[in-house]
């Protein structure tokens, strides 16, 4: 058995593939306070039900919001800094980009190292990585001093220029590792060894607030699966979309920000290639939020910085954008009359109202409930049921403020929060220049289907695609990922004056990729590299990425690389300078173990009789465009071939599928919905 587990706000999901190629799903409540536990609880639910046993486990990947989680709500370690003398405020300056450029009274966020715990050394590296000043004997005295004079549980070391040579924060980081066994160490050249000191700086803050929870809780995971019985080691895979061990987790906790989103990416990058669609936009509506990312010819667009609530994180991660609109996203009425939707949620727990845990607040699941379209008698995960009159209850608040009845306030709410889905789509399609109309949409998470052909409708989007498991997709994702991860230096050449330092660059690469190959127990003929030189005009601020394969380059290839650059330069500004000098800002060489991907498994068609054999029940369901009695579909009686017309409710253990009036969708041969949406 190969099982993928996906830690949610709200619910965790499970999916397992059995040796003959059947899938197993589950979802259950998440337990906030230790995640591990509804990873375990999970494990052992499918294993029950599919009649396996612990042992019969021989991959176990997993999704972690534990990092995301701690540096939101701000529950990190205390964190000391210990940087170059003269940079004790680059923390805190930032840099002089602002998101609102003429606020005066807008919050930053929360520094996480406060200036009385940031330490100098009077150590100094030139540009180029030549040593100036040397760390001192007094020096480490005195650090050790002021160390032991603080309550803090983790230590970051961050010198100016480390990127270049890291022997200085090597030295420091050792000894504060000797001095303070038990605090978590971390320094930047480890976490991310690039020029850019501010944003350098901020992710190795950033991996020393995270890494002592994230350590715990990597104990607590292999623990508890070890006491169930499952052999194999966790997996655990980063905001890149690259599974790897729990060791690499604990050195840089910073890399699994993105950890579960990443998953779905994937998970529906392959759902969506197997039924003939590689242009699309991902739409993962859960408990808490929507992400949708854009995936172009199979591929996800991935970034190497990004904000995550104001903290700038420099590491590679799938191009993910997020907004706070999921199922339990809560409803209120503003002081100025207005319906607001999000982003705060009713998470796990209390949860909505109609999950009859305390929720006393409206929130996007009670609405769907009260408008018929998610069904109050249907089991959500094991054995959780929904009430009605309590979802009643709470949107008779809504109507009550808005001055409407309660059919008029539900949709309200679901019209609110489409609209903050809609814009997060045009975000990463019409805002980077894609047309939406060239692409589909592919919805999961256990609300995605529930919004995805209103969201589609109002974007422009022509085709919905539903995956076999929308509610587990992101737990699917993680069979189908990698063992993967990303090496970077900064080397600021100019690529003009030949490819010889480059080279060199390349194979110190090579050998670091060697090594983390040998950490992760990857076999020599499933190792496999790919190099990428980082690479911009001279002067200019940005870099651009430009594939060299294998990392062969020789000074015929010159021509051609910077032909290469010129093009994707004009692609994304819309010029080119071929007559401009070219720098190579950084190397990067991806390395990678493939996956044995399953087999997407093809549905039956209807020997004889028609998709009505498919239909259960009949209720009343309110839409935009009224209500109507509305036949009710079991996912699991669909076979390929059969044609749906709305209005239509398509129900399944794992979520629930909404097809408004006008609209068809057609079972492909993988067992997909392709919703042809009526514009």
């Amino acid at each position: 058995m190969r099982i993928g587990v996906d830690v949610g706000g709200t619910f965790t999901d499970i999916t397992a593939l059995d040796a003959q190629g059947n899938f197993h799903i589950g979802k259950i409540p998440s337990t906030p306070t230790d995640q591990s536990q509804a990873l375990v609880d999970g494990v052992t639910s499918v294993l029950t039900k599919s009649g396996h046993q612990p042992g019969d486990v021989s991959y176990l990947g997993h999704g972690t919001t534990v990092a995301t989680n701690t540096l939101l709500e701000l529950n990190g370690s205390s964190t000391a800094l210990v940087v170059t003398k003269g940079f004790k405020d680059v923390l805190e300056i930032g840099r002089q980009k602002r998101p609102s450029l003429y606020d005066l009274f807008v919050d930053k966020p929360q520094v996480l190292v406060p200036r009385r715990l940031i330490f100098e050394v009077d150590e100094r590296l030139d540009f180029q990585g030549n040593p100036l000043r040397a760390v001192n004997a007094d020096d480490l005295n005195q650090l050790r001093k002021n160390l032991a004079d603080t309550d803090v549980d983790a230590i970051a070391v961050c010198f100016l220029h480390s990127y270049r040579d890291a022997t200085h924060e090597q030295i420091v980081a050792e000894k504060i590792a000797e001095w303070f066994p038990d605090r978590y160490v971390t320094r930047s050249s480890v976490v991310a060894p690039e020029f850019r000191e501010y944003e350098r700086m901020s992710t190795t803050v950033i991996n020393a607030f995270v890494g002592p929870r994230m350590h715990r809780y990597v104990s607590r995971l292999e623990n508890r699966a070890a006491s169930a019985g499952v052999a194999a080691s966790p997996k655990i895979i980063q905001s890149n979309g690259g599974m790897v061990s729990p060791t690499s987790i604990v050195t840089r906790p910073v890399t699994t920000l993105l950890s579960g989103p990443s998953a779905g990416v994937l998970g529906a990058a392959w759902v969506s290639a197997a039924s003939g669609y590689k242009d699309v936009i991902t739409f993962d509506m859960g408990g808490t939020s929507t992400d949708v990312c854009l995936v172009r010819d199979g591929e996800a667009t991935v970034t190497s910085e990004r904000s995550i609530d104001g903290y700038v994180v420099r590491t590679p991660s799938v191009n993910v954008h997020t907004v706070g609109a999921g199922g339990g996203s809560i409803a209120k009425i503003d002081e100025a009359g207005a319906l607001n939707v999000g982003p705060r949620s009713a998470g796990a727990v209390p949860g909505p109202a109609a999950y009859g845990k305390g929720g006393q607040e409206a929130t996007v699941t009670d609405a769907n409930i009260l408008l018929g379209r998610q069904n109050p008698d249907q089991a959500i995960g094991d054995g959780l049921r929904l009430d009605l009159e309590a979802a009643e209850t709470v949107v008779k608040k809504i109507s009550a403020g808005l001055g409407s009845d309660q059919q008029q306030a539900a949709l309200g709410v679901l019209r609110v929060a489409n609209s903050h889905m809609a814009r997060a789509v045009r975000k990463v399609s019409v805002d980077n220049g894609d047309d939406p109309r060239d692409l589909a949409l592919i919805a999961y998470g256990g609300a995605g289907p529930l919004h995805a052909v209103e969201v589609a409708k109002e974007v422009g989007i022509r085709t919905v695609l539903i995956p076999p498991h929308p509610g587990t997709l992101c737990a699917l994702g993680l069979l189908v990922s990698e063992v993967r991860t990303e090496i970077l230096r900064s080397c600021l050449l100019s690529f003009s004056d030949g490819v010889t330092g480059v080279r060199e660059v390349i194979e110190e690469l090579r050998e670091a990729a060697q090594s983390w190959f040998e950490a992760e127990n990857v076999p020599q003929g499933q190792q496999l590299t790919q190099f990428t030189l980082e690479m911009r005009y001279k002067r200019q601020n940005f870099e651009l990425p430009v594939e060299v394969g294998g990392g062969t380059i020789n000074e015929s290839d010159t021509a051609r690389i910077a032909e290469a650059f010129h093009e994707v330069h004009e692609k994304t500004y819309g010029f080119r300078h071929d007559e401009s000098e070219l720098t190579v800002v950084n190397v990067k060489v991806v390395a990678s173990q493939p996956v044995s991907a399953p087999r997407a498994a093809s549905l039956p068609s209807r020997e004889s009789g028609a998709v009505a054999e498919a239909e259960t029940s009949r209720r009343e369901v309110v839409f935009v465009e009224g209500a109507a009695e509305t036949p009710i579909y079991a996912r699991d009686l669909l076979r390929a071939g059969d044609v749906i017309h709305g209005p239509a409710v398509i129900e399944q253990e794992d979520s629930t599928t909404s097809l408004p009036p006008g609209h068809r969708a057609v079972v492909d041969t993988y067992g997909t919905l392709i919703v042809e949406v009526n514009l």
